[in-house]
């Protein structure tokens, strides 16, 4: 059995952290780098990095700040925000990242999910699912939260892995930023329903979400941003005490 990853996320706008509510109302939350050096202080397993606005303004990742951020780092790296090439993850990969996130370019082009996993790799490929329930159906979101389209979430995350992602980050946007605990029902349903390790995002607030997602649900990691920005939980008792309730955590 894999043990859990705690997976702090930095969500870059314009150079900066920022946090919102789910997808919006942004604010700053202090300087990437120097978030990055206190995770890795902190003990995280991992860190994610998504420039949220590079699809949205059609440019490309900032090399330089993964860059820097890199060189603070020992723990495995993510990369995502406006991918859509070889030339684009080797860029990044040549710039310190260990793993790179698709999200709207997998959508519009799935075959971009085989191409690079062909290339480097399907250990090195992270799919990012944006989902939101409407009606009665759990939707994928491209745009950084901002167009729906008309895929399932769980059929897409399915054809994810069959395409050759390594890996799933599936973010509620129902639950994002809301601190009202992870959305364990489509959680539970995608991580039940594929092969591949499942990152649970959108909604930690306090630490028995973290419990409740990882007992209630085959996911193997848990990300979440502003309750470890702001200092409410720090990575490090968050890991004690999901060990002292018998989670095993790296």
């Amino acid at each position: 059995m894999l043990k859990k990853r705690i997976i702090p996320c930095l969500d870059i706008k314009d150079g900066a952290t920022v946090k919102g509510i789910n997808f919006e109302d942004l604010q700053n939350a202090g300087d990437p780098v120097e978030l990055a050096k206190k995770y890795e202080r902190d003990g995280a397993d991992e860190l994610v990095f998504l420039d949220i606005t590079a699809t949205i303004e059609n440019r490309k990742t900032f090399a330089e700040l993964v860059k820097d951020i890199a060189k603070e780092l020992s723990i495995p790296f993510t990369v995502g925000g406006g991918i859509s090439s070889v030339n684009d993850v080797r860029k990044l990969l040549e710039a310190g990242a260990d793993k790179i996130s698709l999200n709207s370019s997998a959508v519009k082009n799935p075959q971009l999910i085989s191409g690079l996993a062909n290339e480097f790799g399907s250990q090195c490929i992270v799919v990012a699912i944006d989902t939101k329930r409407i009606g009665e159906s759990d939707l994928v979101h491209i745009k950084g939260g901002r167009e729906a389209t008309t895929l399932n979430t769980v059929e897409w995350a399915q054809q994810a892995e069959a395409l050759g992602a390594g890996e799933i980050l599936l973010t509620s946007m129902d639950g994002d930023g809301t601190k009202k605990g992870f959305d364990l029902r489509i959680t539970k349903l995608v991580s039940e329903n594929i092969g591949i390790p499942v990152i649970a995002s959108g909604g930690a607030g306090k630490i028995d979400d973290f419990f409740k997602v990882f007992n209630e649900t085959k996911v193997t990691g848990a990300l979440a941003a502003s309750i470890f920005h702001f200092n409410e939980i720090t990575v490090q008792e968050l890991k004690q005490q999901l060990k002292s309730q018998k989670i095993q955590i790296r």
